[in-house]
């Protein structure tokens, strides 16, 4: 076996332990959150030692990151797919709640609300820009794109303008628990945010 074809086995090797031990944490993090889960849980059920479990994940913080970027790629395809369609702005921000709504659902509360702290997080491991969360990135452009057709209020901001709104579905989703006040807050979010972009 030459060296090359080793590497290409270890490196192999190496991306599906790594595989192992993120889906053994989303699991757990899924049944306690963050900073409830056990590491030696995690390390258990990936059947790695402890030693192996940190070499990919310096700490519970840096599988949360993985976690938030894997999560925020797989929303994104799925917008991006919806925008290919015709549509309207409107719709795009109710397609937006439905999706996030759909986040929570899939993470669970614990969880969900302990992604979107790590965001403003001062221990968050990786510092990044807004330009790094496809999210966010393809809802401004989606902002943009109305202004260029004349369909918004001319002095609109498409980058406070979408991170008002996703931080406003957020906060909606992380502080009203009862289903009916939430299903009302998130509408008049959506009326709010087209009455605010000036559509016309």
């Amino acid at each position: 076996m030459t060296s090359q074809v080793k590497s290409s086995v270890r490196d192999t090797r190496r991306r599906q332990t790594r595989e192992r031990v993120f889906a053994a944490a989303f699991a757990e993090f899924k049944r306690a959150g963050m900073t409830g889960a056990d590491v030696k849980s995690i390390a258990a059920s990936a059947g790695v030692a402890h030693g192996t479990l940190f070499f990919h994940f310096p700490s519970k913080e840096h599988i949360l990151v993985e976690l938030v970027s894997r999560e925020e790629a797989r929303l994104a395809t799925q917008f991006a797919a919806f925008l290919e369609k015709r549509h309207e702005l409107d719709s795009s921000l109710r397609k937006l709640v439905v999706m996030v709504t759909g986040l929570e659902r899939r993470l669970g509360p614990i969880l969900f609300k302990e992604l979107l702290a790590s965001h403003f997080s001062p221990t968050r491991p990786v510092k990044d820009d807004w330009t790094d969360h496809p999210l966010i990135v393809l809802l401004v452009r989606e902002i943009e794109r109305a202004g260029c057709d004349g369909v918004l209020h001319p002095e609109v901001d498409a980058f406070y303008s979408a991170t008002f709104f996703l931080l406003g579905v957020y906060g909606i989703l992380t502080t009203t628990h009862d289903a009916a006040a939430r299903r009302i807050m998130l509408t008049k979010l959506v009326t709010t945010a087209v009455l605010g972009l000036g559509i016309r």
